[in-house]
């Protein structure tokens, strides 16, 4: 009933809109002689001053979505000087992208009477959330000879409908407020586009680089920094210092746009003497520097630059090193550059310490150093032991003494191959991983021997470059005759863990391989070796119908993964057989 209801009573249609922007109400009741046109009511808005000069957009729509009144900032937003005759917001803006999460603001708000929010996205790039709340006009109120409304009869506006349900509804309108949120939006854009580029940064694992040089290295970080900082944050000069904690010593990593002088610069993390940047790593707080002529600390890192931004590189409380950008403007850098630069740098730090950077360049002569020795000797080896077990088949059975000997070259040889593999493995890590963690070095491959039978050179060579790293103990032969040998001169049964084979050899299928070592182990842990769609002797289905595992076969060119993986599934498989 309408005396269950407390009424608001104004005197005027301003002043009652002015009580629905503060508080929200049940209905609207307007008196018969005071109730306008419905084109008439848009004026009456209009009056009220405080809605046409706010700084967001209102309109009052009908039940059609038909804008009626438009105030100032709407109207600048949609370049009219008065709403279109007819059209509906969407085409007063221009018929914007509606982007959610109502994607019927007005007619869920006509609906169920209940406000209701969206975002548009306009032709110009521009964001605009909408805010519709809807306006139910009930009427059966009873007035006074004069016309009055009596004291008791009051005002009430909003989306309880089941209050008004008990009034007749006289014709529905709506409120829409308009703000634009463009700056936000292309904030919240530019805030997710740094976070994909810091995933991708850390996304380049160790595995993948290890055998690239330092440079290559450093210049494939420089590229992805370079790249992101320059298309997110529009940045041009850019260098990156890693900081020695033993010696406090900033070593330049990467410069770009940095003059040689300024790059080749002694900075210690000191907050006094060493530059903004010994200050930031000194204090692990970003510093703004909005004009270089009137900053103490400041010392150019490039000629003519007028402002600079330095952040330091950050993991786990830790300070890694810093990043400085400079601008040939003053005062070039906002508030929102820093925040997203010190963003980007927390992902820069932990994409450093995946990649073990620090390590891995203090590391990369004596690596460098032993690779090119045991490059060097890991093949002639082989061919001594080829050698030596081809004559030794010949002395077998006959002279003890000879075969003895030729053992003893045998050995000595894979001592030799051994010991330069130890050092190497001592004096550099095997993979970069964040401080404090344990390497994975693949425990399972270490001092597993492996035989490696392919005419290609190449691939001989890779498999000594590649398993030795884990530990591996690597031997190869160019022909299947030649790897029968080596097995059967190193024991036959057990001689090697895993054996590697091209499906095509000088002399043999992979598959007559498997079936020659057949005769001389009981289980021959074979892989084999292929191109994509190459084995016109249907090698691999012979060698499956014979035993091989269907996880072991390598499809050339493979990656250091793939080969890890299939070398460890033939081990586990020695492991489990051995345990039955």
């Amino acid at each position: 009933m309408v005396e269950d209801y407390e009424w608001v009573v104004v005197d005027s249609v301003p002043e009652a809109i002015e009580q629905l922007s503060r508080k929200r109400f049940a209905g609207l009741w307007i008196t018969e002689g005071n109730l306008p046109e419905t084109s008439q009511l848009g004026g009456l808005l209009l009056s009220g001053t405080m809605l046409s000069e706010m700084p967001q957009g209102v309109a009052l729509l009908d039940e059609h979505h038909r804008v009626l009144w438009a105030n100032r900032r709407l109207l600048m937003w949609a370049g009219q000087d008065s709403p279109p005759p007819g059209a509906t917001l969407y085409e007063m803006l221009g018929n914007p992208e509606i982007m959610g999460p109502d994607f019927c603001p007005f007619h869920t708000a006509m609906a169920t009477g209940f406000e209701s929010t969206s975002t548009l996205h306009d032709q110009h790039n521009r964001y605009f959330q909408v805010h519709v709340a809807p306006i139910v006009s009930v009427g059966l109120v009873p007035t006074q000879a004069d016309g009055r409304v009596p004291t008791a009869t009051r005002f009430a506006a909003g989306g309880d409908t089941a209050a008004a349900s008990e009034f007749a509804a006289l014709p529905r309108h709506m409120i829409v407020t308009v703000g634009d949120i463009t700056e936000e939006m292309l904030q919240q854009q530019k805030l997710a586009a740094i976070h994909k580029a810091g995933r991708e940064l850390a996304d380049l694992r160790p595995t993948e680089i290890f055998m690239m040089e330092v440079d290559e290295r450093i210049e494939l970080l420089k590229e992805n920094i370079r790249h992101y900082l320059h298309d997110l944050l529009n940045f041009e000069v850019i260098e990156i210092r890693l900081l020695e904690h033993a010696t406090g010593n900033l070593v330049p990593l990467l410069s770009v746009g940095i003059d040689q002088q300024a790059a080749d610069r002694k900075l210690f993390a000191q907050p006094r003497g060493n530059g903004i940047t010994g200050y930031v790593a000194a204090s692990g707080v970003s510093y703004l520097c909005k004009d270089v002529v009137n900053d103490p600390l400041f010392i150019p890192g490039v000629a003519d630059s007028k402002s600079s931004l330095t952040v330091p590189l950050i993991l786990h409380d830790q300070i890694l090193g810093t990043i400085n950008v400079e601008s040939f403007e003053a005062d070039a850098f906002s508030d929102s550059d820093l925040q997203f630069l010190e963003i980007f740098a927390r992902d820069v730090a932990f994409a450093l310490n995946t990649l073990e950077l620090l390590v891995a360049q203090k590391a990369n002569t004596a690596q460098q150093s032993c690779d090119a020795i045991h490059s060097a000797v890991a093949l002639p080896v082989d061919e001594i032991l080829n050698d030596a077990v081809n004559v030794m088949e010949g002395y077998i059975g006959h002279q003890g003494e000879i075969v003895d000997r030729l053992r003893r070259i045998l050995q000595n040889a894979r001592d030799i191959k051994q010991t330069i593999q130890q050092i190497g493995q001592r004096m550099t890590p095997l993979e970069a991983v964040p401080v404090g963690m344990k390497s994975e070095h693949h425990a399972l491959l270490a001092g597993k021997r492996i035989l490696v039978v392919d005419e290609d050179h190449s691939v001989r060579d890779d498999a000594h470059r590649l398993l030795e790293r884990y530990g591996c103990i690597v031997e190869t032969a160019h022909e299947g005759k030649e790897a029968v040998m080596m097995v059967r001169g190193s024991g036959g049964e057990g001689s090697y863990d895993v054996i590697i084979s091209d499906i095509k050899l000088p002399d043999f299928s992979g598959y007559q391989l498997m079936c020659r070592l057949g005769e001389v182990m009981n289980r021959v842990p074979m892989v084999l070796m292929t191109g994509f769609g190459y084995d016109p002797g249907h090698s691999i289905v012979k060698a499956r119908q014979a035993g091989l595992h269907p996880k072991a076969v390598l499809f050339k060119p493979f990656r250091l993964d793939q080969l890890v993986d299939v070398v460890e599934t033939i081990l586990e498989i020695n492991r489990k057989e051995a345990t039955v």
